[in-house]
């Protein structure tokens, strides 16, 4: 018997679908009860009956239920859905770090340990709310990966099966199989062809339209560190990819992404998202620095909710219209967003990057000059809780917070990781000793993601708003910032970016002066 609720979730997907919305794709799929495969809501193909369809919440339900990915629509080859920054709830934070390949690496047994319940109490609400558990979500986003490799990299099968953190190729091939009713091979016939470079990997990944991917490659770029970050620049000084070293699992990977290439034909054609070129130590890596990136470019949002929500206050119309699809700053690793935030406070972004380089130099492990020729990791936190009073200076207060937090997190005391609430994540921040509120809500908007963060203190943030015509009193600011939630983060985001995009036009005045000396002498 199904309930009023129930009819109602189910009429209003059904408009979706008979619409072929492509905004909601990723955040449900149709199994067609007639045909026994799965779509996203944008499929094109003749909507079926009201009553001849179910609506799961995500794809490993579907394929519990027995169902199998459409081939024309390819449902997994959609952003994520935006739900899993907004939920708190237990479902919520699992799914964070399912998509983190917690389950891969630590079992559900550490995936259960992470997020406080038993197995069994963990296995039930996964069910219950998204209709899988643990193994059947982590397996279905293992094959997720898959296809993306099978249809945009250069991999070989085997090496595909093992980069998407399968066992064995017989377990891959049987993966494949079942949930998109077609071999690998067949998968990798629709593969778009990109220039081969030696030694790097490349995955296409997906966003929704409108996507902002120059303005959080100008953010990236404006906070790079030497050593650690790469920015590549057009001859007009305009940034066109940033890349960084990551310390993953399986050793030190690197990545370069860049904004996707419109396309006018073809099976590429009008894809928006990240263009991502890859190095990694260890294959079976891939999953997690995806899931990485996805975060740090914030592509799973979805933008014409937050920019309709915007847009309604008058104030701030212009500024949505000048830059729909505005997207957060994400994070690559949750430990250096703390330590960077705790650098940086009370300083220009300049200062506090020849800061933070410094400390990169001195501690980073190096890494092969295959991936960087000089590079360096951020320092670790039990490194920093050991030499960083070699290294850091500025106000005795600051570098002793800075020990204290690096204590703390190298014996893990307090944890940062995208698993945890916003409540969780910003009580164990402030239980620290010298960390504040705009930290504890800096680090949340970043490392938790969370939409609803608005750092109304700032003084950035209030030059910004006046700029765009809000209150320039903290008080008064965060009275109007309750207009737009859930989505405040974005509102802290639209208030940074005029001071964002004077920054990014001296940098490219800089470059271009730069390259026309190069040229001269």
């Amino acid at each position: 018997m199904t309930s009023t609720a129930d009819n109602t979730l189910h009429a209003e997907r059904y408009r979706v679908v008979a619409s072929r919305d492509a905004r909601f794709d990723g955040q449900f799929v149709t199994a067609v009860h007639s045909t026994g495969i799965y779509c996203r809501p944008s499929c094109p193909a003749r909507t079926p009956r009201a009553s001849g369809v179910t609506f799961f919440r995500t794809s490993a339900a579907a394929h519990l239920a027995g169902y199998r990915a459409c081939k024309r629509c390819l449902p997994e080859a959609t952003p994520g859905s935006p739900e899993w920054d907004l939920r708190e709830d237990v479902a919520g934070r699992a799914m964070r770090l399912v998509l983190d390949g917690v389950v891969e690496r630590e079992g559900v047994p550490g995936l259960a340990a992470r997020v406080g319940y038993s197995q069994r109490q963990l296995g039930r609400i996964m069910t219950t709310e998204l209709g899988a558990g643990p193994k059947a979500l982590s397996r279905a986003h293992r094959a997720q990966t898959a296809r993306a490799l099978l249809t945009s990299s250069d991999l070989s099968v085997a090496d595909v099966a093992f980069a998407a953190g399968f066992a064995s190729v017989r377990q891959f091939n049987d993966t494949i199989r079942e949930v998109f009713a077609v071999t690998p091979s067949q998968l990798r016939a629709r593969r778009v062809l990109r220039p081969v470079e030696d030694g790097w990997l490349h995955v296409h990944l997906p966003a929704r339209a409108p996507f902002d991917a120059q303005g959080l490659l100008d953010w990236h770029a404006l906070h790079a560190l030497a050593g650690l970050e790469q920015v590549e620049r057009d001859d007009t000084g305009r940034v066109t990819s940033y890349g960084r070293l990551v310390d993953l699992p399986g050793g030190p990977a690197r990545f370069t992404a860049s904004a996707s290439a419109t396309r006018t034909a073809g099976p590429a054609a009008g894809r928006t998202g990240i263009d991502l070129r890859v190095r990694l130590t260890t294959l079976s890596d891939l999953p997690t620095l995806v899931a990485r990136v996805r975060s740090l470019f914030d592509l799973d949002a979805d933008p014409e909710a937050v920019d309709a929500v915007l847009a309604a206050v008058p104030e701030l119309a212009p500024a949505v219209a000048r830059v729909p699809g505005i997207r957060l700053p994400g994070h690559a690793d949750a430990d250096e967003v703390l330590f960077r935030t705790l650098i940086g406070q009370q300083v220009s972004v300049a200062a506090a990057r020849t800061a933070q380089t410094r400390l990169v130099a001195a501690l980073g492990a190096p890494v092969p000059d295959d991936l960087v020729p000089g590079g360096r990791l951020f320092p670790t936190a039990a490194v920093i809780a050991e030499h960083g009073r070699e290294v850091l200076r500025g106000p005795a207060a600051r570098v002793d917070t800075i020990i204290r937090v690096a204590e703390a997190l190298a014996v893990g005391t307090l944890v940062v990781d995208a698993g945890q609430s916003l409540d969780e994540l910003r009580g164990g921040l402030l239980a620290v000793k010298g960390i504040g509120p705009w930290t504890a809500d800096y680090v949340a908007l970043r490392v938790r993601h969370h939409p609803d963060v608005f750092l109304h203190s700032d003084l950035a943030v209030r030059n910004g708003a006046q700029e765009l015509g809000l209150p320039g009193a903290a008080r008064e600011l965060s009275v109007r910032s309750e207009q737009v939630a859930p989505w405040r983060s974005y509102l802290t985001m639209h208030c940074w970016r005029p001071i964002v995009d004077r920054a990014a036009a001296v940098a490219e005045t800089s470059a271009r002066a730069a390259a026309a000396a190069a040229q001269r002498s």
